[in-house]
């Protein structure tokens, strides 16, 4: 597969250099696709990530997130056993997946089972950027009792 060269793109534009970045993300993860992942929109604002991690054991994986960039790490430690497979089709190799998060999606939970990683993911608005309803007044005064108009 060709890569697609952005460079031309870095030197026309200011200010998108975010967007550019993910075009290049995107376009450099597609061609390994190891390994399988789902991403599974639970409800309006929760979302679940699960990845295929055959073969591998909690300590050997790694979940970080750091500036909206969530990273799975898979590292498989040495298997010093003499196995001769007459075929080996289960890929036990290290990689290296990343998803890009939107503001205020947070990591809430990690599990394996069955040889799936699923990471659960939230959104959390803060209350200044939720909708809230705002009364509407009628324009009237309102007097209260033992009070008199000025």
């Amino acid at each position: 597969m060709r890569a697609i060269d952005f460079s031309p793109l870095y030197r026309s534009v200011v200010g998108f250099d975010r967007v550019a970045d993910l075009l290049q993300t995107a376009t450099t993860e597609a061609a390994s696709g190891y390994p399988p992942y789902n991403i599974e929109r639970v409800d309006d604002n929760a979302y679940r990530v699960e990845i295929a991690v055959a073969g591998f054991k909690p300590d050997e994986l790694n979940i970080e997130v750091k500036e909206n960039l969530l990273t799975v790490q898979g590292r498989k430690t040495a298997n010093d056993e003499a196995r001769r497979f007459v075929h080996r089709g289960l890929a036990e190799r290290n990689f290296e997946r990343r998803f890009q998060l939107a503001d205020y999606v947070v990591v809430t939970d990690a599990q394996l089972a069955d040889g799936l990683l699923s990471i659960s993911l939230q959104r959390e608005l803060p209350e200044a950027l939720k909708p809230r309803r705002i009364e509407i007044g009628t324009g009237k005064s309102t007097l209260i009792e033992g009070e008199m108009a000025a």
